[in-house]
């Protein structure tokens, strides 16, 4: 039982740590600390790897889907969408109202937050 109590104690400290460094992880990094979800997925630098979802150097004024070697939902192939910052905010507010069926699971209901994802993206675009 103590063996039990102990590895779930450290469990909740390992997650708390994690909890706490991911924001200053992604503030470090030039990144605005509500860009540190998209990170578990997402790349932003010039040539960097697709993780689950695609790097998103350069992603503003490209089509939708466009990303090569991503495994893409048919819902996002088919929106034919291209990605403003209108059309960013509003997927990021909540990925499944403008795209029925994509994979992104994550929205960001915070507009402050959005605007700061977009700008971060915007100029890692710019590097």
């Amino acid at each position: 039982m103590k063996l039990v109590a102990g590895v779930a104690t450290g469990a909740v400290a390992l997650a708390a740590l994690g909890a706490a460094l991911a924001p200053s992880f992604a503030q470090t990094s030039g990144a605005p600390a509500a860009f540190a979800a998209c990170r578990a997925c997402h790349t932003t630098n010039k040539g960097g790897k697709n993780g689950l979802g695609p790097n998103l150097y350069g992603i503003i004024g490209k089509p939708a889907a466009a990303v090569p070697g991503v495994s893409y939902s048919a819902a996002l192939k088919g929106s034919k969408l291209k990605w403003d910052e209108k059309t960013l905010d509003a997927f990021l507010a909540n990925p499944s109202k403008k795209v029925p069926g994509t994979r992104m699971p994550i929205g960001t209901p915070d507009p402050a937050k959005r605007a700061a994802i977009i700008a971060y993206l915007k100029a890692e675009s710019a590097k």
